[in-house]
């Protein structure tokens, strides 16, 4: 005899929880929560840069659009001349001509920069531990200097009286340089300058690319050498595609650190001799801050923010077509 039961439901058996509703049903408002943590997390440092960095420009933009002199600020006056500073900034013959040099300069010295410091990075990859060591002790101390310390033993060095470069160069035959003044033409003060900027900027492209190197795999070198390259061919084929972003970001930020170099060119020589040696931020911060012509050093400042936008937007190109082209 055939006892015929009832068939189960073909499809999944649904788990009721005590509250009535299934387990499948969708959460909300914890994935919302899930999606907005990583934007939760930003949101300290985008406060605080609006606080720190966004107020202070657009007060500066606000200012570059008044006649902001002693007098207003005695009188507490607010006179708005609209765009009469840019005017005549864009007129003056001053301001391109340190347009141009600090270009010029901005070039030399990431260019000095990225060499130098590539060279010594790939030679930190090279060297024994112990020399290793050593070598990063020293590229340490250099990149933790003081921007105003490392000025001020610079000026010591290159004294004219009793400076050691002079003395060294006096003693090794130069007796000519015995009391050169380095800080008396136009030249020989960039020459300091940008010594002094490349030293205390070096430990921080050295130091990263060799970090760098050390994320390449060893296998790629051993292939490479079956293959019969030399240290040439492996440099180029092996070490230069993977360091080949890390060039790019580095550079990039050197044009921007350099651009604004503004401590040590005016602790240096304060932009002299004759206002040679300035750069567009020391030149805004005399025509504002030592001229009392604060709306027009404001514009002055403005346009330098401008100007180095423009240069990093053309770095960002290169940088990404050379990335589209590879």
């Amino acid at each position: 005899m055939t006892v015929q039961t009832e068939r189960p439901p073909s499809g999944p058996p649904e788990v009721v929880k005590s509250g009535g509703g299934r387990t499948g049903a969708p959460r909300t408002p914890r994935v919302r929560i899930g999606a907005l943590g990583p934007y939760l997390l930003l949101l300290p440092a985008l406060v605080a840069t609006l606080v720190f960095l966004g107020w202070p420009l657009v007060n500066n933009g606000i200012l570059s659009f008044q006649n902001l002199n002693m007098r207003q600020v005695i009188l507490h006056l607010t006179e708005w001349n609209g765009i009469d500073n840019y005017k005549e900034v864009l007129k003056s013959e001053d301001f391109w001509r340190v347009t141009g040099r600090s270009i010029v300069f901005t070039a030399i010295n990431v260019v000095l920069i990225m060499v130098l410091g590539t060279l010594i990075g790939l030679l930190l990859a090279k060297l024994g531990t112990k020399m290793r060591r050593l070598l990063l002790f020293g590229l340490v101390l250099a990149w933790a200097m003081p921007v105003v310390a490392g000025t001020t033993v610079y000026q010591w060095l290159f004294a004219q009286r009793y400076g050691v470069v002079n003395w060294v160069l006096a003693k090794i035959g130069f007796s000519s340089m015995a009391d050169y003044d380095w800080f008396g033409g136009q030249y020989s003060t960039f020459f300091v300058i940008i010594t002094l900027i490349v030293w205390m900027s070096i430990p921080f492209v050295a130091i990263n690319l060799y970090a760098a190197t050390t994320t390449i795999p060893k296998e790629l070198y051993e292939a490479a050498s079956l293959d019969g390259a030399g240290a040439w061919k492996q440099f180029t084929s092996v070490t230069l595609p993977f360091l080949r972003p890390f060039l790019y970001a580095t550079t990039f930020l050197e044009v921007i650190w350099v651009f604004k170099a503004l401590v040590q060119v005016y602790a240096i020589n304060q932009g002299g001799p004759d206002r040679l040696t300035e750069i567009l931020p020391v030149y805004a911060y005399i025509e504002g801050s030592g001229n009392q012509h604060y709306g027009m050093g404001s514009a002055i400042a403005m346009l330098t923010i401008i100007i180095m936008l423009f240069l990093t937007a053309y770095h960002l190109r290169i940088v990404l077509k050379q990335e589209e082209d590879a």
